[in-house]
């Protein structure tokens, strides 16, 4: 193992969603600071200098680029194709008469995601925007529309809601494209093998797939689902493969939210080029 990819500060969430991707790496990059904390501040510290890889919001990624020239590592990432389940806007109101939008603070992509949707398919820009803290219920929020993400959206109890949207189906439904919701950041280094450490991400994930039933029991008594429900959100919900239509969906995503001043201009996708990783379809 290249010694400098062992010293790596590696910056992880600890949802549900991202459990399969780096299942085992402790043990492939024993002297790796691992770092756990919501989507959003793993951005932070990343921006921060702290972390030198970090599987971080699709959209503090390309924030990130012209910033601080982030790239990001290929093969892996958290995406959907269809409904994702763990990211819900919730309306007490026609989609139409939104005024008032609460943003679960947890992931800005999912922030940008939502933002975009509503005024690109509903013309709707809300005239008050604030953020939903992480330990506050949905319920609570006096905001006409409220978005949740992670593991608590998948809690939600529906019926309280005029209109309940899945932000994976959505999308889907709008571009006909898959969205991805998180990518292995990293910022330039030099020393780093980034092709070893990407394969070795890769593997993660593989092995992380193959125990997925065992990542299921681990988290449906904490969150209150069944092993059943955890375990078709892992390998139905989600896809954690990023092939060529995941990289369509984030090049429109990047374009979406530039036109909204949401990211950088002229933010270009910019990838590692592993010699020996190709896009899966």
């Amino acid at each position: 193992m290249n010694a400098m990819i062992d010293r790596l500060n590696i910056g992880l969430v600890s949802y549900l969603n991202a459990r399969p991707l780096y299942f085992g790496l402790q043990n492939r990059l024993p002297g790796a600071r691992l770092v756990f904390d919501l989507p959003s501040r793993l951005a932070a510290r990343m921006e921060a200098g702290e972390l030198d890889l970090a599987l971080i919001p699709s959209v503090e990624f390309l924030r990130g680029i012209p910033r601080h020239d982030y790239f990001a590592l290929p093969g892996a990432c958290i995406a959907t194709r269809s409904a994702v389940r763990s990211v819900k806007l919730l309306s007490q109101l026609p989609l139409t008469s939104i005024r008032t939008l609460a943003l679960d603070e947890g992931s800005r992509t999912s922030q940008a995601l939502c933002r975009i949707w509503l005024e690109s398919v509903h013309a709707v820009r809300p005239q008050s925007i604030v953020e939903l803290p992480i330990g506050t219920p949905a319920e609570e929020s006096a905001a006409d529309a409220v978005l949740v993400i992670g593991d608590r959206a998948m809690r939600i109890d529906e019926s309280r809601y005029h209109t309940v949207v899945d932000m994976g189906k959505a999308w889907n439904r709008w571009t006909g494209l898959p969205f991805v919701f998180a990518v292995w950041a990293a910022r330039p280094r030099e020393g780093i093998d980034w092709d070893l450490l990407t394969t070795e991400l890769v593997r993660c994930r593989d092995d992380g797939l193959r125990h997925a039933g065992e990542i299921a029991a681990e988290f449906a008594p904490r969150l209150g689902l069944t092993h059943d429900e955890c375990l078709g959100y892992l390998t139905k919900n989600l896809n954690y493969f990023l092939g060529e239509p995941e990289l369509a969906g984030l090049k429109l995503f990047a374009a979406k939210a530039e036109a909204l001043g949401l990211v950088p201009e002229r933010c270009d996708v910019v990838f590692h080029r592993s010699r020996d990783l190709a896009c899966r379809d």
